[in-house]
């Protein structure tokens, strides 16, 4: 499985289509900033992906299991605090699980939660590196 998407936009402001294959989303920002308010704004995305990781693995682990998991809920959400050397960005997710559980069942699921994919990914160093392309050239290419 590949983890690039395809992210446009055009002469709208701030609407933003995220494609994979054929699937696609809207991203956007509020009307009071400009946006459309046609999708979730980037750090909501982002707060979206944690929550929905975690979701995704925990169902997994009880699924193989055999648990009987009716519903988890995570609450996320993030906060900012800066300082003259530093921004630190805070995420909590708040879990809650319902089914026919014990409260071990339940600490091992919130265990497997934290180790999913984007907790793992957003805990250790990212290095994000950006490349402007000359569409005209790669039109020539082509």
């Amino acid at each position: 499985m590949a983890n690039e998407v395809l992210v446009s936009i055009g002469e709208t402001s701030y609407t933003t289509t995220i494609s994979y294959e054929d699937l696609n989303i809207l991203a956007d920002e509020p009307i009071e900033v400009g946006g459309q308010n046609k999708g979730l704004a980037p750090t909501q995305l982002l707060l979206s992906s944690v929550g929905a990781c975690k979701a995704i693995t925990m169902r997994m682990y009880a699924n193989r299991k055999e648990w009987k998991v009716d519903k988890i809920d995570i609450k996320v959400s993030s906060e900012v605090q800066r300082s003259e050397q530093q921004q630190t960005t805070y995420i909590k997710c708040n879990i809650f699980i319902e089914g026919d559980l014990d409260e071990e069942q339940k600490r091992r699921l919130y265990a497997i939660g934290e180790k999913c994919p984007v907790h793992k990914m957003l805990m250790n160093p990212i290095v994000i590196e950006s490349n402007l392309i000359d569409t005209m050239r790669e039109k020539d290419i082509s």
